[in-house]
């Protein structure tokens, strides 16, 4: 699978979520997307304090299940509700990552098509520019990994 060049990744489209809990990360996100000229697109419906997290995890999710040339990103207090909520979603392989080097595992090793990022309690707050970058930059790679995924899918119904 590695061989996409720059322009390739580019060209995806990138759809992204908060609940209201993730919000100033979000806004972080969409200033990576924009320096890194990524075509994205929010899907958050609301950011009000009575939103609830499975609807912008459905949105992004059906988003990404049905259309493979997109990524999501979602964004949630903790990030385990965005995290449980977007893996019910045929062909999601949502990753909650607080790391650089999570993210990059993710894409590498799991072919995760959904980064979720925590919005409180985390050095993910922080460093959320690297932690997207870094999701953004890899893909599945070697034999013994796509073997792996391939099981993952045989999980869903």
């Amino acid at each position: 699978m590695k061989g996409k060049n720059q322009k390739e990744q580019k060209s995806k489209l990138i759809v992204i979520a908060s609940d209201h809990a993730g919000r100033s990360v979000k806004e972080k996100v969409e200033q990576v997307l924009l320096d890194l000229k990524y075509p994205y697109e929010d899907l958050s419906i609301t950011n009000k304090k009575d939103d609830d997290y499975p609807d912008f995890a459905k949105v992004v999710s059906e988003e990404v299940s049905h259309d493979k040339s997109k990524l999501g990103i979602l964004v949630c207090g903790t990030g385990i509700g965005m995290s449980i909520a977007a893996n019910k979603f045929k062909g999601i392989r949502a990753a909650l990552c607080h790391t650089k080097k999570e993210a990059l595992l993710s894409r590498e090793h799991n072919d995760s098509n959904i980064l979720v990022l925590p919005g409180k309690y985390s050095e993910a707050k922080i460093n959320s520019k690297e932690i997207v970058k870094a999701f953004l930059s890899a893909e599945l790679k070697d034999k013994r990994n796509i073997r792996r995924v391939n099981k993952i899918k045989r999980f869903e119904n």
